[in-house]
C-alpha cells in the first residue's frame, strides 16, 4: 500500500477482487459513494483500487468496509456470503477457472485464487543517490494480524515468512528512517518492495519475479502454461518452434525435403495430441504437419499444456495431451506490436499486430505474418536443399462485444494462411543448371481459409446459470507435387460446441453440451488412387466438478459421439487431485479418446521417397475412411509436484508417468524398405513415458530448468512383431538456464541430449543404399541474448544447434531420385546445422 501525503488528503492502493467492466464500474461508484473517497480508480488488469480520501472526513478502512458489503473481497475485508452471492455471473470471482465465459475469452489474470498465500517471501530495497536499488538489510517485517509472528531481512534484502496458520493477508515493514507500511499479499510470488529514501514514504512500488512457466497446485487438470515471457526466449516464428525451451514437447523434421516440423508428445506423433485455438479444434486432419506454421509465434500470448486426455468439453480426439493456444486479444495488451527476423540461412520475417477499442462495447484487432526464403543450401551434402524455398502470408482479423451490463460476450474470428514452398535438388535452384526438368522437385501451395465465433451468456436472474457456444468453419486448399507424383487435397471442416454450465454453490459444477463436427474431404494420391471421406459427428456430453476447498477434487466426464460410419463411440474419462499442503500436489487421469487418421496429411514424408504405397483395407469396411477402422486409446497418467523451500528459493520438482494403450491404431510399417504399409493394429501397441523435471531459481536473477525423460514406445508390425517405434529417442535430457541482469540484459540457452532412435531396416537393399539400423546420440545446443528497453523494445540476437551438428547423407538413393532406393524419410537429426538469427520487437502500449 502505498502513501503519498497531500495536507489532508492520502491516497492509498490496495488490492480489490473483480472481473469485468462492470466490477470496475461498481468498486469505483462504492468507492465514491457509501465509501466517501474523494477520487476513485480501479485497475482490472492488476485488481489494484486507488483512492483518494479526506482524513476529516473517513478513514481507508470505511471504503473497504463499503467494498466488502457491497460483494467484493478487499484484503482482511471479506464479503459476506449474501453479499457476495448477489454479484451478476461474470463478477463471481470466487469460481474455479473453469468458468464458461473464460470458454468464451476472459483472459485467466481476470480469474482470481481466492487461497490465502501460505509462505511469504521477497526483497527489499532503498534508493541510492544515483536511482540503484540497495538491499535494506536487518528491516523487521511481521505478520499484520499476528505482529508477534516475524522475521529480518538477510545481506540481500531477503525474507521470508510461514503464513500457514495465521493466514495474514498483508504484512509490516519497519526500519529505521521509514514509516512502518502496510504491503498486502494477494498472489503466491516473490515480491520486490522499494522502500524511497527520507523520512516519509513517497511511494511503494511492488512487483513480483513470476515464472515464465507455470505450475499450478489448484487446477485439477495439470497444466502446464507457457507464458509470453518463455517464449521471448527464443525466435519462436511459429507454433512448431515455441515448444524449444520446454522438456515436455519433442520437435523435429518430419523428412529431408518438406521442411515441415512435427511434434510429439509421450512419445507419440503430434496428431495423437488435440491441438485447439482457445479451446476450439485447430491443427488436424490436412493441416496435422504445415498447420503448425499457420500460427506465427509472435501472435501467441500464451499456451496451456495438458498431458494425457483432456476434458470431454472440448472434444473426443485428445489422446495424449492438449495444446490450447491463447492469441493476443483485441481487448487488451498492446496497440501495435512489430517483430522483425532475419536468420544467416536467408530467412526473413516481419510480423505485425494492432488493436483498437472501436466503441464502449466493441474492440477488434489485426494480425499480420509474413516469410520469406529464397537462399538455397545443401550444408549436410546430400544433394538436395537442407530448407526450402518459402513464401508465406497469413492474416487475422479478430472481434469482441463485451456487454457487461446484459452479462453477454461474443467475438469473430476470420483468418486467412498462403504457404508456397518449392524444394529438391540443390543444382536446380543453385542457378546451375535451373531448366533440367528432370531434376526432382517438391512444389507445395496451400491455402487456408477460417471462420470461428464463440458466444457467452450469464443468467441475470440466476447468475449459477451460464451458456456459451462455440463455432469453427474451415476451408483447406492445397497443390503439391512430389518428383512426377502429386499430392492435391481440399478439406472442408466445420465444428461447433453448445456449453451449459450450472454452479448450485462453489463445490460444484456441472457443464453439459452437445457437439457437431462435420470433415469432407477429398485427396487426390497420383501414386495410389482417389479417396473421398465425410464424416459426420454429433455428440453429447456431461462432466461433472466436485472440490472440497483447495484440497481434493474431481471431475468424472463421459462423452457420445455418433459416427456416421463407425457408429455410436463412448469416451468416459477421469481427472482427480489431491493437495497434501499448498505446495504438494498429486494428479491422476484417465479416458479414452479416438480419431479418424488422416494417413497422408499425417504422413507427409511417403512422399519424399519412391516406396510402393499400400493400404491394407478390410473388405467389410469399405465405407469407413481408407477403409480403415478408427484409432481408439486409452491413457492413464500420475503426476506428482513438489514445491520445496531451500535456502528461502521455491524449488519446484514434477514427475510424471503416462502410459497408452491402443485398441485400435491405424499402423504406419516403413519396416519393408521399398514399400510403406497403412493396416489396423493386430496386436499391441503402447507407450509408456515418464519424465522428471526440477526448475531453480538458483539466485533473484538466474533460474534453471532441468528434465529426464524415458519413453518405451513399441508397436506391433506385421512382418517383424513387436517393435520399439522408429524414430523414437528412448532417453532424453534437457536442462535450460536464463539469467536476468539490472538492466535488463536476459540471457538464456538449453541443451538437448538426444538419445539413439531405432530406424527402419534397410538391411534387404543392396550395399550402396543401407543405413545402420541405430541412429547415433547427438546433442543441441541453443542459446539467446536479448536486451530490452522500457516497455518498447526488445533487440534479440541468437543461434540454433550452436554445435553445428548435422545427419548427413540423409538421404538414401539422392544421385537417382527416381529409381527404386529413393527415401528421403530417415531423418533423425538437424539437416541445416547452425542457425544465427536477429530480431527485435517493438511495442506500443497506451
Amino acid at each position: 500500500m502505498g502513501i503519498l501525503q497531500a495536507q489532508n488528503i492520502a491516497e492509498y492502493s490496495f488490492p480489490v477482487e473483480g472481473l469485468c467492466g462492470m466490477c470496475k464500474e461498481t468498486i469505483e461508484k462504492t468507492a465514491l459513494g457509501p465509501g466517501g473517497a474523494d477520487a476513485a480508480s480501479y485497475d482490472l488488469a492488476s485488481n489494484i483500487l486507488t483512492v483518494s480520501i479526506d482524513h476529516d472526513k473517513v478513514q481507508v478502512s470505511g471504503v473497504r468496509w463499503e467494498l466488502a458489503q457491497a460483494g467484493y473481497d478487499n484484503g482482511d475485508f471479506t464479503a459476506p456470503e449474501e453479499a457476495y452471492s448477489n454479484l451478476p455471473g461474470c463478477c463471481q470471482y470466487r469460481m474455479e477457472t473453469s468458468h464458461v465465459l473464460d470458454e468464451v475469452g476472459l483472459s485467466e489474470e481476470q480469474l482470481v485464487n481466492m487461497s490465502y498465500v501460505p509462505e511469504i517471501d521477497g526483497y527489499l530495497y532503498e534508493l541510492d543517490d544515483n536511482g540503484n536499488k540497495v538491499p535494506l538489510i536487518g528491516a523487521t517485517v511481521t505478520l499484520s494480524s499476528t505482529p508477534e509472528t516475524g522475521t529480518t531481512s538477510d545481506e540481500n534484502g531477503y525474507f521470508i515468512i510461514d503464513n500457514s496458520t495465521a493466514h495474514a493477508a498483508s504484512i509490516d515493514i519497519q526500519y529505521v528512517g521509514y514509516e512502518t507500511q502496510t504491503v498486502y499479499i494477494d498472489q503466491h510470488k516473490v515480491y520486490d518492495i522499494v522502500l524511497s529514501d527520507g523520512h516519509q514514504l513517497d511511494a511503494v512500488e511492488i512487483t513480483y519475479r513470476k515464472r515464465t512457466t507455470e505450475i499450478s497446485f489448484v487446477n485439477t487438470l495439470n497444466t502446464e502454461k507457457i507464458t509470453r515471457e518463455e517464449l521471448c526466449k527464443a525466435a519462436c516464428c511459429n507454433l512448431s518452434e515455441s515448444f524449444e525451451t520446454n522438456p515436455s514437447v519433442d520437435v523435429s523434421y518430419s523428412d529431408a525435403v518438406t521442411g515441415a516440423r512435427q511434434i510429439q508428445m509421450l512419445g507419440l506423433a503430434g496428431p495423437y495430441v488435440q491441438i485447439g485455438r482457445e479451446l476450439i479444434p485447430d491443427v488436424r486432419g490436412l493441416s496435422s504437419i504445415y498447420g503448425l506454421s499457420m500460427t506465427p509465434g509472435p501472435w501467441i500470448e500464451g499456451i496451456q499444456l495438458i498431458k494425457g486426455v483432456g476434458s470431454v468439453v472440448n472434444g473426443y480426439e485428445s489422446i495424449t495431451g492438449q495444446i490450447n493456444v491463447e492469441l493476443k486479444k483485441p481487448e487488451a495488451g498492446e496497440l501495435l506490436f512489430i517483430n522483425g527476423y532475419v536468420s544467416n540461412g536467408g530467412r526473413i520475417e516481419l510480423n505485425a499486430n494492432g488493436r483498437r477499442q472501436v466503441t464502449k462495447n466493441i474492440s477488434s484487432s489485426l494480425l499480420l505474418h509474413g516469410k520469406t526464403m529464397q537462399n538455397a543450401h545443401d550444408r549436410n551434402g546430400d544433394l538436395f536443399t537442407d530448407m526450402p524455398f518459402e513464401k508465406d502470408f497469413v492474416i487475422a482479423n479478430r472481434w469482441k462485444y463485451l456487454n457487461p451490463e446484459s452479462n453477454f460476450v461474443a467475438q469473430l474470428g476470420l483468418k486467412m494462411s498462403s504457404l508456397n514452398h518449392k524444394g529438391g535438388f540443390h543444382d536446380h535452384f543453385s542457378g546451375e543448371d535451373v531448366d533440367h526438368e528432370n531434376h526432382w522437385r517438391m512444389n507445395n501451395n496451400t491455402n487456408r481459409y477460417e471462420a470461428w465465433a464463440k458466444i457467452g451468456y450469464v443468467d441475470q436472474d440466476n447468475p449459477a446459470i451460464s451458456i456459451a457456444l462455440q463455432m469453427s468453419a474451415v476451408r483447406h486448399d492445397q497443390e503439391s507435387s512430389f518428383g512426377f507424383d502429386d499430392f492435391d487435397a481440399i478439406g472442408n471442416y466445420f465444428v461447433s460446441n453448445l456449453i451449459f454450465q450450472y454452479i448450485p454453490e462453489e463445490s460444484h459444477t456441472l457443464r453439459a453440451g452437445l457437439s457437431y463436427q462435420l470433415d469432407d474431404v477429398y485427396e487426390f494420391v497420383q501414386k495410389i488412387n482417389v479417396f473421398e471421406r465425410f464424416e459426420s459427428v454429433p455428440g453429447a456430453y456431461a462432466e461433472y466438478t466436485f472440490k472440497k476447498e483447495n484440497k481434493f477434487s474431481v471431475i468424472p466426464g463421459i462423452r457420445a459421439d455418433y459416427h456416421n460410419n463407425y457408429g455410436l463411440i463412448v469416451t468416459p474419462r477421469l481427472h482427480a487431485k489431491y493437495n497434501f499442503s499448498d505446495n504438494s500436489v498429486v494428479r491422476l487421469v484417465g479416458g479414452k479418446g479416438w480419431r479418424t487418421a488422416s494417413i497422408f496429411a499425417e504422413n507427409l514424408a511417403l512422399f519424399s521417397t519412391n516406396r510402393v504405397v499400400s493400404i491394407q483395407a478390410e473388405n467389410d469396411k469399405e465405407e469407413t475412411p481408407y477403409g480403415l477402422e478408427a484409432e481408439v486409446a486409452w491413457n492413464y497418467g500420475i503426476n506428482y509436484t513438489q514445491g520445496i523451500d531451500i535456502g528461502g528459493r521455491d524449488w519446484i520438482l514434477s514427475m510424471d508417468f503416462y502410459r497408452t494403450d491402443f485398441q485400435n491404431q491405424i499402423v504406419t510399417d516403413y519396416e519393408t524398405p521399398t514399400e510403406v504399409s497403412f493396416y489396423n493394429l493386430d496386436g499391441q501397441s503402447y507407450s509408456n513415458s515418464f519424465q522428471a523435471k526440477i526448475e531453480v531459481p538458483v539466485s533473484k536473477r538466474f533460474d534453471v530448468r532441468a528434465a529426464y525423460r524415458i519413453f518405451d514406445v513399441k508397436t506391433e508390425f506385421q512382418d517383424v512383431g513387436l517393435r520399439q517405434k522408429p524414430l523414437v529417442a528412448k532417453h532424453r535430457a534437457f536442462i535450460n538456464g536464463a539469467y536476468k541482469t539490472d538492466n535488463d540484459w536476459f540471457f538464456d540457452a538449453t541443451v538437448n541430449w538426444n538419445g539413439a532412435k531405432r530406424l527402419p531396416s534397410t538391411a534387404s537393399n543392396p550395399l550402396e543404399f543401407r543405413r545402420p539400423d541405430v541412429s547415433p546420440d547427438f546433442v543441441l545446443v541453443n542459446a539467446q541474448i536479448m536486451k530490452r528497453w522500457g516497455d518498447k523494445w526488445d533487440v534479440y540476437l541468437g543461434a540454433e544447434n550452436l554445435l553445428n551438428y548435422k545427419q548427413r547423407d540423409a538421404i538414401i538413393g539422392a544421385e537417382d531420385p527416381f529409381g527404386q532406393y529413393f527415401d528421403a524419410s530417415l531423418v533423425w537429426a538437424p539437416l541445416f546445422g547452425a542457425n544465427v538469427y536477429l530480431g527485435f520487437r517493438m511495442t506500443i502500449v497506451e
